[in-house]
């Protein structure tokens, strides 16, 4: 019987699976509504949401997806 990969991800293997460090995880989190779910103190994600979370840009650092606005100043754009 095949083994199915459709179980919960600690922190930890999500950064590994992601290549980012737990600062960054958080910060996502927070910032940029990341998918994850609380269990207790812990938090746990669903790969399969996490990866159609970065496929529609969530990750990307330009803007919040948390009802903040990127205004688009110099100080906080790169051009």
């Amino acid at each position: 019987m095949a083994k199915t990969e459709d179980r919960w991800l600690s922190v930890e293997e999500i950064c590994k699976y992601l290549g980012v460090s737990n600062d960054t995880v958080y910060k996502w989190i927070d910032k940029h509504s990341m998918p994850t779910h609380r269990m207790g103190r812990l938090w746990k994600f669903r790969k399969e949401e996490v990866d159609e979370w970065v496929r529609g840009g969530g990750a990307d650092h330009r803007g919040s997806k948390k009802g903040k606005i990127s205004h688009g100043t110099a100080s906080s754009e790169k051009t």
